[in-house]
């Protein structure tokens, strides 16, 4: 395993590319290339272009790879048509899509060349749009081989590609996940998942995001959304009208006259009548608070909203949800725990019946069974051990520890994490939930990805903190590496750019951070002195949304154009898209936009955070903040956040930049991890908007 630094403009994505398809050319398989974000799989695509400059080549030999619901489903678009032609559609967007469904790449309608703008053109319900919501598969309802477009499907010759291709550009999300199962089947001595070649040797750019990927990838969380979900893939669509095919629609040609396995699929369908129905926020949260829950899953997100109410009283409300401890627990929540966990055992049972009859179809059968067949079934059995080897007994072992364990949170499993959590959209509830994230997920990150692999290198701008005795000792620990019997190789080159010289950065000291109109105002005034090319970096969406709203319209009469994540209605990718384009456009952002986006040249040369990015508070922050060093754990994650902003100002060696924090009680300390050549400078408002304004002007002349 390697830990390598590469600064801003060492060329680190052309570095491991070239050496890793020679590798793979020579030696085989596929080197699978993980980033954490959809910019950065696409940057990477485009710098495989210096490897391959044939285009067909490079179709062969470097793929990309992402989850079944980034792509366009066909037969979800054949039926989105069949509607609209009894005109319950929108005609004129399906028209167009399909018009970008012959010219596309490779399908995918969530971060690739689908025109992210197309939905919003007709006035049309949601329902009905064409848009990825209703033309992707994110409900794991494909029937595989059993779907007449499924020799031209995307994703299938997405798979098909990736078993050939030298390299492979994934995500950390596909690949963790993908690991997490591959590791669940081979422990019961099944081969692994045929979808993706074995990730033996990983490249992981943006790898001071792994630490993240992992605890999402093994995590569990048994909420009403995805109780739901559960309940709709098995039974299917039950609303009057509504899209979908459940197990039965998906399951029953194949299973034949196999009278056990079709008593199997009964009586999961009959069990999942038990899982939270439609309209179920609306019957354990109502406005009127007259709950009326339907069933005992809904009976216990009932007792633990009351747990969370009672415990957390109005902290973060309406804006930030609730959180408590799941442990101890109240006594209904304890009362009700058993009969939520028979019940999934009641799902769970005669799912695992219905894998075990497909895996004896593939065995007794073998001789008989053609290849479009098999891969159906195949393609069954993923859906099912996910769901009933991997899903239900993960919900099961939390209910199993809230009924068990009724000691002082300090007390129970070091390892683990339990905790409840409402999440509100304009004041009302719109789900709850029973968490369990691992303390330390590197652990399972450990187990399931980095000791069966070959070689594995862990690559970013910002891996190490320079204010650590050991700058690598946190990224050892963030990546895992800490855990392998053999030390790392580290390597660390810094960025080759004139930062003294072509950025500065300044702390803002008389605006008061609680203040929106403050805020506005200071955000606005920097963005017109700087002639717009400005990004404002949010720490709360009800924040950035409150900006939005005060400058907009300022902004507009100087003739710049402002766009904002979770206000515009256009995915990440297409807003940094426009933002990249439009020389002189401003944007706002969160997070999703701080990390991995590329935007050289003058389109990008002012960036203002409107507070320092502490870590939240929450539940699960609390137990690694305690685990890994306390303060100056927060202080290790704040860093290296403020890095990796200030790593999206400078992209060239003749770009230009200034970096504010409107934040007066921003600690110095969070800016050692700037690059060497910054100096900080602590300024008022109008000291800041003076010196940007002549900073970049000179810049301009």
């Amino acid at each position: 395993m390697m830990l390598a630094e590469a600064g801003t403009g060492v060329g680190k994505t052309l570095g491991y590319l070239a050496p890793a398809s020679l590798w793979a050319e020579a030696n085989g398989p596929s080197v699978w290339v993980s980033t954490y974000t959809r910019a950065l799989q696409r940057q990477i695509e485009r710098e495989s272009r210096s490897i391959y400059p044939d285009p067909k080549e490079r179709a062969r030999k470097a793929v990309v790879r992402k989850g079944r619901e980034n792509y366009l489903c066909l037969l979800n678009f054949q039926e989105q048509i069949n509607g609209a032609q009894l005109g319950n559609g929108d005609l004129i967007g399906l028209a167009l899509t399909v018009r970008w469904a012959r010219a596309t790449r490779d399908g995918d309608m969530t971060g690739g060349d689908f025109p992210a703008w197309l939905p919003t053109l007709a006035a049309v319900p949601p329902s009905v749009q064409a848009s990825p919501a209703n033309l992707v598969d994110r409900r794991g309802e494909c029937i595989h081989a059993g779907c007449q477009h499924y020799r031209i499907c995307f994703i299938e010759k997405a798979v098909r590609a990736s078993k050939r291709a030298d390299l492979v550009i994934a995500n950390h999300a596909l690949v963790l996940t993908q690991a997490a199962f591959d590791g669940a089947r081979t422990a019961r001595g099944l081969k692994g998942d045929n979808e993706t070649t074995s990730l033996k040797r990983i490249v992981f750019d943006e790898g001071h995001h792994l630490f993240e990927a992992a605890d999402s990838a093994f995590s569990a969380a048994l909420s009403g959304a995805e109780a739901a979900e559960l309940r709709r893939w098995i039974r299917g669509p039950e609303g009057r009208g509504r899209r979908g095919r459940g197990l039965e629609a998906r399951l029953l040609d194949i299973l034949g006259d196999r009278e056990g396995a079709r008593g199997a699929m009964s009586q999961a369908i009959q069990a999942a009548a038990a899982l939270p129905g439609e309209g179920w926020s609306g019957r354990v949260a109502p406005p009127d608070g007259q709950i009326n829950p339907i069933g005992p899953i809904e009976n216990f997100l009932v007792a633990v909203i009351e747990q969370l109410r009672a415990r957390s009283g109005d902290r973060g409300g309406a804006d930030l949800g609730l959180q408590c401890d799941a442990r101890p627990a109240t006594d209904l929540v304890r009362e009700r725990a058993p009969e939520a966990a028979k019940a999934l055992a009641a799902i769970e049972a005669p799912l695992l019946a219905l894998a075990r009859a497909l895996e004896d179809v593939l065995d007794e059968d073998a001789e008989h069974l053609g290849a479009s067949e098999r891969a159906r079934i195949e393609g069954a059995l993923r859906g099912l051990d996910r769901r009933a080897r991997m899903t239900l007994p993960a919900w099961r072992s939390i209910l199993k520890a809230i009924e068990d364990d009724d000691v002082e949170p300090s007390d129970s499993d070091p390892d683990f994490v339990d905790w409840f959590e409402a999440t509100f959209l304009y004041g009302r509830v719109v789900d709850a939930a029973c968490r369990r994230h691992w303390v330390d997920p590197t652990e399972p990150l450990r187990a399931a990805v980095l000791s069966p692999a070959h070689g594995v290198l862990v690559t970013s701008a910002t891996l190490v903190d320079p204010a650590l005795e050991d700058p690598f000792a946190l990224a050892e620990m963030r990546t895992g590496a800490a855990r392998l019997p053999t030390a790392p190789k580290v390597l660390r080159l810094v960025s080759p750019f004139d930062y003294e010289n072509n950025a500065k950065a300044f702390v803002v000291t008389d605006v008061n951070k609680e203040d929106p109109r403050q805020v506005s105002a200071a955000m606005r005034e920097l963005f017109l002195a700087a002639g717009g090319g400005g990004l404002g970096l949010f720490t709360a969406i009800r924040r950035l949304k409150a900006v939005h709203e005060r400058i907009a319209a300022p902004l507009a009469d100087q003739g710049l154009a402002l766009y904002a994540q979770h206000v515009d209605p256009l995915e990440v990718g297409a807003l940094v898209d426009i933002f990249r384009a439009e020389e002189d456009a401003c944007l706002l952002g969160t997070d999703a936009i701080r990390d991995g986006v590329d935007v050289p040249g003058r389109s990008l040369r002012l960036l203002v955070f409107d507070r320092v990015p502490w870590p939240r508070p929450d539940v699960l922050h609390k137990a690694r903040r305690l685990r890994f060093g306390g303060k100056g754990y927060d202080d290790a994650v704040a860093r290296a956040r403020i890095s990796q902003a200030f790593g999206r100002l400078i992209r060239r060696a003749d770009d230009r930049g200034v970096f504010v924090m409107l934040d007066a009680a921003a600690p110095t300390r969070l800016f050692s991890s700037l690059p060497e050549g910054v100096t900080l400078e602590r300024v008022s408002l109008v000291e800041a908007i003076e010196a940007t304004g002549a900073f970049l002007a000179k810049n301009e002349a």
